[in-house]
């Protein structure tokens, strides 16, 4: 990813030698970015239905099983594609970035969990599955409709009404998520055993010769012989005081925040724990991961029913994570790239992120004001984008961890205790590779093969749909592994440019589209291809006897 951001950057400041009949990287770049921008009108207004292909329905379009199978949005895609760029990366990132070995690993997991486990445990009826859609992020009752999250929540103390829970339901996950969650939990022991065996003595030699100032490499005796580096006390001198602000809102407010102070000091140690852990791996290969549902789980239990708590540490947790990656990756950049690092240090992340945080408050405050019925799908025009998936699969993780609690979903009392053993499973299955990777060393492959990123194609599942992984793994494996081979010179000079310009491109549209048509109510030429969906709406429906949803056939 550094590579990627640092050749870009080359690309728009440096005089790059037009080869006779070919095109400069910046030529490449804006040639591609206005390519995009002008095919995105027909994902944005005319045909939004691209985003999400699907033959399978359109063939069987009464048959809950065939639609359950070609569905890209709620069942397992097969036959399912998307023409969008910006729908095929914005849940796994560009394919272009990333290392052929990685696409393969996340290629496997997919197929394993897509086409194995899911459709499996699905039909073998695994935690009542049928109940409910195959693939979805949404949570159920017994009954098999969305969870009526009002009944159980106390308005007065924002708290779980026990007694009406009791009366109510239980919670009722999709098998898609039932797996997310596991392998979630799997990718983070993995990720600890992976390092530390295949990585963790040269990781200890690097942190003994910085530790030590000892053999540097070229690039930081250039910084160290041109550039002052940042002052420790800089650090502290942000650190500190904010750790202090966040425990005076926790504590203060009439603990509304419903978060105590030694929590966020917990947030602040696991993001410490488990940061290098997740850098090597971006280093490695391109992908990050989240501590979300590690944090939900560990405040879930320490603080049942309080679902403002569990909001909080997370959201303290997993920005600050955020903010210390993306400090490693700025300062990584300026190794390369020989920026100051007092500059980059005082602008880039100081000045950008005071700049972003009063950016995002005013222009969130402006879209709430100014859509109606924003983040309510059932009440919004057709067509209309303003759904808020990330937001809502936001508010359904406080209302699982937070005001439910994990005790009662998972253990000691609940049905899905069972993904904590994936925790186990994760941790222990790098351990025959690393194995036989050094019983034959000569098969290099085989060090190749990474369950942390094996697991991280399963956890996106439900999130993202399985429309996205076709045509991710399509462009991946055609840019990233044929072209990379046949065509090594052409790839090396515009492949990463490729990405950039289409993500440019792709973004100065949506925020053009945004403003001049969305804001008005004006969302797309008014004919069956304005629908955001794929088309198979019995996708979402159950196939058990006795469950009625509207909209779907009774099966008796």
């Amino acid at each position: 990813m550094c590579n990627f951001l640092f050749i870009f950057i080359r690309a728009l400041h440096e005089q790059d030698k037009r080869p006779k009949g070919g095109l400069s990287r910046y030529q490449f770049f804006c040639i591609a970015t206005a390519a995009i921008f002008a095919y995105n009108i027909i994902p944005f207004y005319f045909f939004p239905s691209i985003t999400a292909l699907s033959f399978v329905c359109w063939i069987w379009k009464d048959s809950i099983t065939a639609q359950q199978i070609g569905s890209g949005m709620n069942g397992l895609g097969i036959g399912s594609f998307s023409l969008d760029w910006m729908m095929t990366t914005s849940f796994i990132g560009s394919p272009l970035v990333v290392p052929s070995f990685v696409i393969f690993n996340m290629l496997f997991g997919y197929i394993v969990v897509a086409y194995i486990i899911l459709p499996f445990s699905y039909w073998s009826n695994a935690f009542e599955a049928r109940k409910f859609p195959m693939v979805s992020t949404n949570i159920y009752d017994s009954t098999g409709h969305k969870y009526n999250i009002s009944r159980i929540l106390d308005s007065n103390t924002l708290s779980l009404n026990q007694e009406a829970y009791d009366k109510y339901s239980k919670v009722y996950f999709t098998t898609s998520l039932i797996y997310s969650y596991g392998f979630s939990f799997a990718q983070y022991t993995s990720s600890i055993s992976q390092i530390a065996l295949f990585n963790g003595r040269s990781l200890w030699q690097q942190f003994k010769k910085a530790y030590k100032d000892d053999e540097q490499d070229v690039h930081s005796r250039l910084m160290k012989q041109n550039y002052e580096s940042v002052p420790q006390w800089w650090f502290y001198f942000i650190f500190f005081p904010m750790i202090g602000l966040a425990i005076l809102v926790c504590e203060g407010f009439g603990g509304q925040i419903q978060l105590r102070y030694w929590e966020v000091l917990l947030a602040c140690a696991l993001v410490l724990l488990f940061l290098p852990v997740e850098t090597v791996l971006r280093a490695i290969s391109g992908l990050g991961f989240s501590l979300d549902l590690l944090l939900e789980t560990i405040i879930g239990y320490m603080n049942p029913g309080k679902p403002i708590a569990n909001l909080a540490f997370k959201l303290y947790a997993s920005e600050a994570h955020l903010l210390a990656s993306s400090v490693i990756y700025n300062f990584k950049l300026s190794h390369y790239a020989k920026i100051p690092p007092k500059v980059l240090f005082l602008y880039s992340q100081i000045l950008s992120t005071v700049i972003s945080c009063f950016t995002d408050f005013g222009i969130a405050w402006w879209i709430l004001q100014s859509i109606d019925n924003i983040c309510q799908p059932e009440l919004l025009p057709r067509g209309s984008p303003w759904t808020c998936p990330s937001e809502r699969v936001t508010y359904i993780s406080s209302v699982t961890w937070g005001l439910v609690g994990p005790s009662k979903m998972f253990y000691p009392n609940g049905m899905y205790s069972v993904i904590f053993i994936f925790a186990l499973i994760g941790f222990f299955l790098p351990i025959p590779i690393w194995l036989l990777s050094h019983k034959y060393p000569e098969k290099k492959w085989i060090s190749l093969i990474n369950f942390q990123i094996i697991f991280h194609a399963s956890i996106l599942i439900p999130f993202g749909g399985t429309v996205s992984y076709s045509s991710w793994f399509i462009i991946g494996i055609l840019f990233n592994y044929f072209i990379y081979h046949k065509r090594k010179e052409w790839w090396t000079k515009y492949n990463y440019i490729l990405s950039a310009g289409l993500d440019a491109g792709s973004a100065i549209f949506a925020i053009l589209v945004s403003v001049s048509l969305q804001f008005q109510d004006i969302y797309g030429v008014n004919w069956w291809g304005i629908e955001l969906g794929d088309h198979c709406p019995l996708a979402k429906c159950p196939t058990i006897a006795g469950i009625i949803v509207e909209g779907c056939p009774i099966i008796h």
